[in-house]
């Protein structure tokens, strides 16, 4: 993904906007509590992404992850810091091992210790 947050906020909200005028910013802005000239300096990158919580409001008005926008906006979920936090070392470890490796085997590993198949 080579678009900053805003970037791909904007794009997705309009692409959204084609088929359904409540995309627009003012009103997307509203359901998800901030005011309209914000969410259009955010989409614009003149502000910072908003917090967590606005992020998965927002990524749920646009049929998005939140822990993909959350990313994006260089951000970690609450769910996942307390995950880290509870073995830093060991999930440091287990992100960078994985970090090059394909998609097909991070799918692989996750089904592994999902299923509890070792």
């Amino acid at each position: 993904m080579s678009q900053t947050f805003g970037e791909y906020v904007r794009s997705r909200r309009e692409e959204l906007k084609q088929t359904d005028p409540s995309y627009s910013v003012r009103q997307v802005a509203f359901r998800i509590g901030v005011q309209p000239a914000y969410l259009s300096s955010v989409e614009r990158g003149l502000q910072s992404p908003p917090s967590e919580e606005k992020i998965r409001l927002l990524a749920r008005e646009l049929h998005e992850e939140p822990d993909v926008l959350l990313a994006m906006a260089g951000k970690v979920s609450t769910d996942l810091l307390e995950v880290i936090r509870t073995r830093p070392r060991l999930f440091a470890r287990l992100i960078r091992e994985l970090k090059n490796q394909p998609d097909r085997t991070i799918d692989r590993v996750t089904r592994q210790v999902r299923d509890g198949d070792w």
